[in-house]
């Protein structure tokens, strides 16, 4: 689960282009000259079929034993035929952070190469804890409640799970525990602490919250046209033409989720409506907020769609839901894993408004596309990563729904922030520690930021490939493209960002890519689609220099 956080506020939170332009783009990048024979056009089963034989026949390049297995993540074929094939791993049965790996294929199916999350055998001496369950429950909840100091702390579960950690030095065997409660006002809190089995130290500790045709009055977007289903009587907040997404009323209810498990969860009564035109644009008409979060999850699902060619945050074509009217005053919003669905508060009226904006939802959706792919770990550098995804492409989203009442810009939720909060947005992409808290610049301190404030050095990085440096008017905000070596640069527009951040997300990234890593995995994007000796790829050089990125 993974979440949006407003700066110094203890609780959290159309791209323009088209399908033809991205896959274009890709194709005159990788198709074969004019006069080759047709490439191959291999399906999801053929391209698993060529990994299984290269990770089989370079089994000892990949540093795999007989007593690991791999099972397939993700799957991207490219217009040429070349494949692309993710893979997480176990050893001895026990999930292996950092285990994660990507297998690049030739058209032919033959292999080219690999991209690992960390190098070298990832085997450890005994898979025997020293360190009992028990007591790594015990230290879960311990840092849930150290988290949360001055909080009394309700309904307080663990899990522990045996894991290979192999993202922090050497392989060892650890307990990661996903401890969950709930604050005094009944809203849950969460965090995943990793824990060395045998001595019971902490490896490492992180939050894990982490998003028929009517009409709609939304609260933010104006109104806007919803696709839903027709009932007995009436109609359903259910989208059939985008993999049966649909939005529920969870009644101010909280549910308690750890990892993979919930240990209660919170019923989201389907929305209803008798006429098709759903909500009064006020929230004090409980479906209004769910016309902006089915409206969002719409526009997102498209986006990915009709830009990237992904069917939907999995890739295969189903949809997820939203839960709308979250918590008591519940200032943030997530996505969570363990249902494939979006969650929002309603925010406490002073600080928040409803959590349902559409670059809330674009941000909320986009954390499911990242666990669905390159799967980037929820802290230190590589968190900041995954967060800066979400804000990147939720901006994304913003600028692709050309709506006049919410137009494009590189602000996060500058439309759930109430009048006298203290801030105009939750971030700013332009120059990020316009908050106080993020960091414009990567230095070897960045590890150490929450990942809200990590993702700055990405975020600015964004924004400076697709602006360019220089003041300037976005969408009705003025911005401020400053750089941290004081060059000067010329954006290359925000359909060419996304096209490479996703082509990087998608194809090169893994779960310990740091901000050194993603400087080569955006560079190989941009080889892949516009050549290495493009004004795109010194552009993409350029924009990471600019932020420190060297």
């Amino acid at each position: 689960m993974r979440h949006i956080r407003a700066p110094r506020i203890s609780a959290p939170l159309t791209l323009a282009g088209t399908l033809a332009a991205a896959v274009t783009l890709l194709a005159a990048a990788l198709a074969p000259t004019a006069g080759a024979d047709a490439p191959p056009q291999w399906s999801r089963a053929d391209a698993i079929r060529h990994a299984e034989t290269a990770v089989g026949d370079h089994a000892a390049d990949l540093d795999l034993t007989k007593a690991e297995k791999s099972t397939v993540r993700d799957v991207v074929v490219d217009p040429d035929g070349s494949q692309h094939v993710r893979y997480d791993r176990t050893y001895r049965g026990l999930p292996v952070l950092g285990g994660d790996f990507v297998v690049h294929l030739a058209p032919d199916g033959g292999y080219r190469g690999a991209d690992r999350a960390v190098s070298g055998d990832v085997s450890v001496p005994s898979v025997t804890p020293l360190l009992s369950s028990q007591r790594a429950a015990g230290l879960g909840a311990g840092a849930l409640r150290g988290a949360h100091r001055g909080e009394r702390l309700s309904s307080v579960v663990t899990r522990p799970e045996l894991v290979v950690d192999a993202l922090h030095g050497a392989p060892r065997l650890a307990w990661r525990t996903g401890t969950a409660g709930k604050d005094p006002l009944g809203n849950p809190v969460a965090r995943v602490v990793l824990t060395d089995a045998s001595d019971g130290s902490r490896i490492d500790a992180w939050d894990s919250l982490e998003s028929a045709t009517g009409d709609g009055k939304s609260l933010y977007s104006g109104t806007v046209p919803l696709q839903t289903t027709q009932g007995g009587s009436g109609y359903e907040l259910s989208d059939a033409t985008r993999g049966g997404t649909y939005t529920g009323d969870a009644r101010n209810k909280t549910d308690l989720c750890i990892l993979t498990i919930c240990i209660s969860r919170a019923p989201a009564d389907l929305f209803t409506d008798a006429d098709n035109h759903w909500g009064t644009g006020s929230d004090t008409d409980r479906a209004s907020a769910a016309v902006d979060a089915q409206y969002g999850t719409d526009t997102t699902f498209d986006y990915y769609r009709n830009v990237h060619g992904r069917n939907g945050i999995g890739n295969d074509g189903k949809g997820s839901y939203n839960r709308v009217h979250y918590g008591n005053a519940y200032n943030n919003a997530f996505w969570d894993d363990t249902c494939f669905c979006m969650t929002y508060g309603d925010g406490d009226g002073t600080t928040f408004g409803p959590l349902v904006a559409l670059d809330v939802t674009g941000h909320e959706m986009s954390h499911g596309v990242t666990a669905a792919t390159a799967g980037l770990t929820y802290s230190g550098e590589s968190g900041g990563l995954n967060e800066a995804t979400s804000d990147i492409f939720g901006t994304l989203v913003e600028f692709y729904a050309k709506n006049a009442s919410d137009p494009g810009d590189w602000l996060i939720g500058e439309k759930i922030v109430r009048s006298g909060a203290g801030t105009q947005a939750l971030r700013f992409m332009d120059q990020p520690s316009k908050d106080g808290q993020s960091a414009d610049c990567w230095s070897s301190s960045v590890k150490n930021l929450d990942v809200h404030y990590s993702s700055g050095v990405a975020n600015h990085f964004a924004y400076l490939l697709a602006e360019g440096s220089g003041p300037k008017d976005i969408g009705g905000v003025r911005s401020d493209g400053t750089t941290c070596n004081g060059s000067s640069l010329t954006g290359i527009g925000k359909d060419k960002l996304g096209a490479l951040w996703y082509r990087a997300l998608t194809v090169y990234m893994t779960s310990s890519t740091d901000y050194a890593g993603a400087r080569k995995a955006t560079l190989s994007a941009a080889s892949d689609l516009y050549g290495a000796n493009s004004a795109e790829h010194a552009a993409v050089a350029a924009a990471w220099s600019a932020v420190s990125v060297n």
